[in-house]
């Protein structure tokens, strides 16, 4: 065994490897910059995704943005075309919604059918397809829960809908807390 005379502390790495490792740094810290909405070197956002969200609220409103994504990203990985959020819909989703919170039930015919519901608002031959659900809290376990149940799958991945519009509804005294209401509907058959 040879020990080498003197020299640097044999714990640092030689010069040559510091003053690259450095020289790298340098570099990427170069080609980045910080995202406009933070200051250089400041912290990191820290808003939770409105996915997150507790809706088990009463002034809780679902993101309508965020859930159009969701689920035009499943449909993308299933090669489907993205849907489109229907302002009409979201209307008819909030009431059902509303309407199973009322009652502390989840069913599609609290109130009204789907195919009545759809046919009041217009849309008389539009293919009309609904998922509920309750006990969700946010809307990342609501699209979780659908996502693995067949039923609520077979809807979200359905090749003939094009549109959307859901909602969530607060029920304090529910065991359920949170009520949901997704409806799908095709292209066809809307007046307007």
């Amino acid at each position: 065994m040879s020990v080498a005379p003197g020299g640097p502390d044999e714990s640092s790495p030689p010069p040559s490897v510091q003053q690259t490792f450095h020289q790298d740094l340098a570099r990427a810290d170069a080609g980045t910059s910080a995202p406009p909405d933070r200051a250089e070197n400041g912290p990191l956002p820290t808003a939770q995704p409105t996915f997150y969200e507790d809706l088990a609220r009463a002034d809780a409103v679902v993101d309508a943005t965020a859930a159009q994504s969701m689920i035009s990203g499943y449909r993308r990985n299933n090669r489907l075309e993205p849907l489109a959020v229907d302002p009409e819909l979201m209307r008819i989703a909030s009431e059902q919604a509303r309407a199973m919170a009322a009652h502390n039930t989840m069913d599609h015919d609290v109130g009204r059918s789907l195919q009545e519901r759809m046919r009041k608002a217009g849309f008389g031959g539009s293919l009309a397809i609904e998922n509920v659900g309750a006990g969700y809290h946010t809307l990342a376990d609501a699209f979780s829960g659908w996502r693995d149940s067949a039923s609520h799958r077979a809807n979200m991945l359905n090749r003939s809908v094009t549109r959307m519009g859901i909602a969530a509804a607060y029920a304090p005294i529910s065991k359920y807390k949170v009520f949901w209401t997704l409806i799908f509907a095709g292209s066809d058959g809307r007046r307007g």
